[in-house]
């Protein structure tokens, strides 16, 4: 064999497809594999072949991302990715992996790259770092109250809520919504043709004994102002109590009021116990509202991996909370294209990144980069963990450019892909 990659052709799909589920021992819905299918981009996709037989996938998907300053730009993802058990430790991944950036390069698309991780430890050698975290919690509704200030209290009653059994009955005006909300948050992803499905798939063995999913609108003067989709698995103890849980699934606001009419919504289903809260922001609303955070069982976990493809482009893409005018020392084995001394100029209403001669502020890795580039992992933080170096201890360079780059709020990638 060899372990080149190359294109997938649309008739390979399924057998390369097929060989994807294998690795990550997963059947799937035809309805999921259906969604996949047209999902998928081929012409972006490749594979490492053993004679007729796939054995390495990987594929690479054509998004808009949200990053500091409200801008939405040209980010791909990296998707699908396996390789066969029988073909381990062979160079098959770091070849797709050189493939695809190299690829991304050759076509200037996009200067960022991202990616979920099944194994977060595989991806920090190709560059990518931690840029985004998620929230998770099993809150005990029948212990925790959400406790509202009195004027939000009465802004969130004004609104009129509505309950619908087939979440998909709303389905445009949740992505309405959702729309409005991405240029406000970084690592949110505008939704292309048919990713407004992906919310919605809801096969069988998805629900884990839940109901069948369901919607509930937040309406001021009619019009949609904020939903949470959502599903309730039934439950008794012993003794004949209702014990069931509200496992929500997503849920998007425009305002403070709306959030707090959702959330008032899901901890007041009849019968429920337990709301179940999985891959939320880190700074999600309801946590400052509750009675009791210890029994809300918080924890956080990672979510988005990032990286730039190109470094100019892609700090020249975002913007900074405050002035900052630094060098920057970047190294970058995997793609050593970026490796170089940088100059970044910028404030909030933009910036330019451009290759210099000058001596370096700040040297760091590419990984580094990626981590800090949405604004939630500091500089300051990863120079203390030594990940970043300040070249002139004391100079303020560092404060200056940890400063610039945090966002006001936490970056959030809102569904896997």
């Amino acid at each position: 064999m060899t372990t080149e990659p190359r294109t997938l052709r649309a008739s390979e799909w399924d057998v390369w497809y097929d060989k994807l589920m294998s690795a990550f021992a997963v059947t799937k819905s035809p309805e999921e594999r259906e969604l996949d299918r047209s999902l998928t981009e081929p012409e972006r996709s490749i594979g490492v072949w053993d004679g007729d037989e796939p054995v390495g996938t990987a594929g690479l998907l054509s998004f808009r991302m949200a990053v500091p300053g409200g801008a939405v730009v040209p980010t791909a993802g990296v998707t699908m990715v396996s390789v066969a058990a029988t073909h381990r430790r062979r160079g098959v991944l770091r070849s797709m992996m050189r493939r695809q950036l190299e690829d991304l390069r050759a076509s200037g698309r996009e200067p960022l790259v991202g990616l979920t991780a099944s194994e977060p430890e595989i991806y920090g050698r190709f560059g990518y770092g931690l840029a985004a975290r998620a929230l998770w919690a099993d809150i005990d509704t029948g212990r925790v109250a959400l406790e509202l200030p009195r004027e939000l209290a009465a802004d969130a009653a004004r609104l009129r809520l509505r309950q619908v059994d087939e979440a998909a009955v709303v389905r445009d005006a949740c992505e309405a919504v959702y729309a409005r909300r991405v240029p406000e948050r970084p690592g949110m992803l505008e939704r292309g043709p048919g990713w407004e499905r992906k919310p919605l798939l809801d096969a069988e063995r998805l629900r884990g004994g839940a109901s069948p999913l369901r919607a509930v609108l937040a309406l001021r003067d009619g019009e949609p102002v904020g939903f949470a989709r959502y599903a309730v698995r039934p439950g008794w103890s012993a003794r004949g109590s209702a014990e069931a849980e509200v496992v929500l699934r997503d849920l998007e606001a425009l305002d403070p009021a709306a959030h707090a009419a959702l959330w008032q919504f899901l901890w007041g289903i009849d019968l429920t116990t337990v709301l179940r809260v999985s891959a939320r922001p880190l700074d999600d609303p309801w946590q400052y509202l509750v009675s009791d955070v210890r029994r809300c069982g918080a924890s956080w976990r990672d979510g988005l991996f990032l990286r730039p493809v190109e470094v100019g482009a892609a700090l020249a893409a975002r913007s900074y909370a405050r002035p900052v005018d630094v060098v920057i020392e970047v190294e970058d084995d995997f793609c050593p294209w970026n490796t170089g001394r940088w100059r970044l100029s910028g404030d909030d209403k933009g910036a330019v990144c451009a290759p210099t001669r000058e001596p370096a502020d700040l040297s760091l890795s590419v990984r580094e980069l990626g981590a800090a580039y949405l604004g939630g992992t500091s500089l300051a933080a990863l120079e203390r963990a030594g990940l970043v170096r300040e070249a002139r201890p004391g100079s303020g360079a560092l404060r200056e450019a940890a400063t610039a780059f945090l966002s006001d709020v936490e970056p959030w990638l809102p569904h896997t892909f």
